[in-house]
């Protein structure tokens, strides 16, 4: 039995490049949009709901065995139901990496090595993680780290190399005399010549 169907009954309204939500469950709070999906907290729980737009609902069904082959590692959250165009996770507090570096919370390096364990993690279990961004590491206020949004973690698909060119930048980002904080402006431009001229995850 499914116990939150209900909740992934979200209508969408594209304008342009842009999607937005039109209507969605008064038990839903949205947390954000990315490229494919909605994700809202569910009131007085300690979940989410990743709700996929129309074009994208077959990424629902990719995301949700990665999250069962990924059942019990730590740094990843634990799946609780899927659905045609829905996955339901836990939620996890914290702060995005990209946060992180926009409100000058310094990033150690036992964060990065956090990271490497969970993909190693994963590598055994026969995935490839790809597409590893700031936008997708969670700090949780006790310093641990969790990764979401795994759709690009498919078996045998391309690997990038992303997450080992942010490796490197982090080298220069703990030299003393180098800024700590970053707007989000600048971030986004650099993600954007990172996508377009050096690493394309979508293919």
């Amino acid at each position: 039995m499914n116990h939150y169907e209900q909740y992934a009954n979200v209508t969408f309204e594209q304008q342009g490049q842009e999607t937005y939500v039109t209507a969605a469950h008064a038990d839903l709070e949205l947390h954000g949009i990315g490229r494919s999906a909605a994700v809202f907290r569910i009131k007085d729980t300690r979940l989410v709901v990743k709700v996929f737009f129309p074009d994208y609902t077959h990424i629902a069904a990719e995301e949700a065995v990665i999250y069962r082959t990924l059942e019990g590692l730590p740094q990843f959250p634990r799946l609780y139901e899927a659905g045609v165009n829905y996955i339901v996770i836990d939620y996890i507090e914290g702060k995005t990496l990209f946060e992180c570096l926009t409100e000058g919370i310094w990033i150690d390096a036992s964060y990065i090595k956090q990271v490497d364990a969970a993909l190693a993690a994963a590598r055994r279990l026969g995935l490839t993680p790809s597409d590893v961004h700031l936008r997708n590491l969670i700090l949780t206020p006790d310093g641990r780290i969790y990764l979401i949004d795994l759709a690009r973690f498919r078996q045998g698909q391309h690997v990038d190399h992303q997450w080992e060119d942010l490796k490197r930048m982090y080298r220069l980002y703990r030299l003393r005399f180098m800024p700590k904080r970053y707007s989000e402006r600048l971030l986004n431009g650099v993600a954007y010549l990172y996508r377009t001229f050096v690493n394309d995850p979508r293919h």
